[in-house]
């Protein structure tokens, strides 16, 4: 993973503020040199047009006309020229023939000399504009023909002979100098831009501060790629939502736990196909530590942490156990654990019997000693001959007689049901579930009578063949003489699969029920509580389909 970055180097708002000044420095050098090329470039055109303009005028004066074709044009022209270069600002207007002979000039000593620059396009009727040397230094120019009979080529009246030309411009210096003024206010306002420019960058800089708390880049990227590989490392589920309910985080190990599809990150939980329980959970309208869900066929836990940011609500962690095979396992084991604890109780009685017995024979009541011992095996082969006879797979029964004990050891009593009917060995994964699901109901029923009440269990086989289903299925039913679940904790042990010792004390603990109903469901069957009769106290049916094809998927 990356390393933090050390500390003294350039932080992250530090370098976006120097690059986005930067950034604006090079544009606005880029635009305010652009801005004095198109300004200088602007002003040559007005010039052009201005030269263009004027001389258009003066070669359609009828005085010039009429002045080259005098018999000295000299005297005609040159004093005209005087005046028209005062009047427009003409840095020089020559009057020449199509020779390039000068008539005019502001030098009287150049008058009747050749001209500097030869006369173009202008001796054979073409205007032209441009830029020129001269013997006044870098002009404007523009060279416009003079027709014998009047007109212009530009106004298209044109009429006669080429008889001259006129020579008019101004000199580039002075658009230059006007080019040269503009460049203060140029700079000027680029200065301005700049500097709001840099006001921004700075605001700009301090919001993208707030918005990563501070972080610099190296950091942003450490944490990312431990969020990573701490959310993908970890086999806990971990789902994170916002103050919004928009889930933000979905590792892939929660997405298998609830059923959540790959593009979970990002939609609102509403949007989801979760139970009412588990929504509850994560939104915190159910609040508290390891909080129990059943989500499909597994026993999850879950646990909510919100997240708070400057004392503002940001959302909230939920991470999710799977505890399915723990609380598988624990159940078997407590069912383990109840065989001993009546083989225990077998003893303890065994024990109690032999001592009862030595001291009638000690005492010489050979009689009563006789009577004694033929009740006990009276009542002992009763009970073992009536588990035998009715239920055929040895663990089943075992389970039945260990149960007994167990009931007769607090006082209770355990009845077996003249419907029960095992008649063969259930299959080995068949016969632990069924284990599972008898021990837990009998579990159930035994925590919920006192002394002197009564259990009574049924378990009978269905038989494909013999009652015509599509599946052999085990039916468990449990009958006690407790007080009976109220209505409110009845609708709570089916909607979560609680025990009543659950609902007293927070759902930590009595998750028989949820293993119960889970290896049901998972095996395509089901259990149910039944409104008992006035003698009864709870009723509780357990349909357990034992054919591979009848397994849930």
């Amino acid at each position: 993973m990356t390393a933090f970055a050390h500390r003294g180097r350039l932080s992250l708002t530090g370098s976006l503020f120097i690059g986005y000044v930067l950034l604006l420095v090079v544009a606005l050098a880029v635009v305010g040199t652009l801005w004095a090329l198109h300004y200088d470039r602007e002003t040559d055109r007005q010039y052009t047009e201005r030269v263009l303009t004027v001389a258009r005028s003066v070669a359609v004066l009828p005085e010039v006309v009429e002045g080259l074709q005098a018999p000295d044009p000299p005297q005609a022209l040159d004093p005209l020229t005087d005046r028209i270069s005062a009047s427009t600002g003409a840095d020089f207007i020559v009057i020449a023939s199509p020779d390039g002979t000068r008539h005019t000039h502001p030098d009287k000593d150049r008058i009747g000399r050749k001209v500097s620059t030869p006369p173009g396009p202008a001796a054979e009727g073409q205007e032209w504009t441009g830029v020129q040397n001269g013997t006044q230094g870098r002009t404007v120019r523009a060279k416009i023909p003079v027709f014998a009979e009047g007109g212009s080529r530009h106004g298209g009246d044109a009429q006669g002979p080429v008889v001259g030309y006129v020579s008019l411009g101004i000199l580039a210096d002075d658009a230059n100098s006007e080019v040269r003024e503009a460049v203060p206010a140029i700079l000027a306002t680029s200065a301005l831009v700049l500097l709001l420019g840099v006001i921004g960058a700075w605001v700009l800089s301090r919001q993208v501060r707030t918005k990563t708390h501070g972080l610099e880049p190296a950091q942003i990227t450490a944490l990312l790629e431990g969020r990573e590989a701490l959310l993908y490392a970890v086999r806990e589920g971990v789902i994170g939502v916002d103050g919004g309910g928009r889930v933000v985080l979905a590792n892939p190990p929660v997405r298998d736990l609830l059923g959540l599809p790959e593009d979970t990150e990002g939609r609102h939980l509403n949007t989801l196909d979760l139970s009412e329980r588990v929504h509850d959970v994560v939104t915190g309208a159910d609040p508290g530590e390891d909080r129990i869900l059943l989500v499909g066929g597994r026993i999850l836990v879950a646990n909510r942490m919100p997240v708070r940011i400057r004392g503002r609500d940001a959302g909230a962690v939920v991470t999710l156990r799977d505890r399915t095979e723990v609380d598988r396992l624990t159940g078997e084991l407590d069912g383990a654990r109840t065989v001993t604890r009546g083989l225990r109780a077998q003893t303890h009685e065994f024990a109690n019997r032999v001592h009862t017995v030595a001291g009638l024979l000690e005492l010489g009541e050979h009689g009563e000693a006789r009577d004694y011992l033929a009740d006990l095996t009276a009542s002992h082969t009763r009970a073992s001959t009536g588990v035998a006879e009715h239920v055929h797979d040895p663990a089943l029964a075992a389970l039945a007689l260990a149960k007994s004990a167990q009931a007769s050891e607090q006082g209770a009593e355990l009845r077996l049901s003249p419907l029960t009917d095992v008649p063969r060995p259930l299959a080995p994964e068949s016969r632990s579930d069924a284990l599972l699901v008898l021990g837990n109901l009998v579990d159930n029923a035994l925590d919920a009578v006192g002394t002197d009440e009564w259990v009574e269990l049924l378990v009978r086989l269905h038989t494909e063949d013999g009652e015509g289903l599509p599946h052999d299925l085990l039916e468990i039913r449990v009958i006690d003489s407790g007080h009976g679940i109220a209505d409110d904790v009845a609708e709570e042990i089916f909607r979560f699969g609680f025990t009543t010792k659950a609902s007293r004390d927070g759902g930590t603990r009595g998750l028989g029920l949820a293993l119960v109903k889970q290896v049901c469901e998972n095996r395509g069957g089901s259990v149910e509580m039944e409104v008992p009769d006035a003698e009864e106290g709870a009723v509780f049916t357990a349909c357990l389909p034992l054919s591979p094809s009848a397994v849930a998927p």
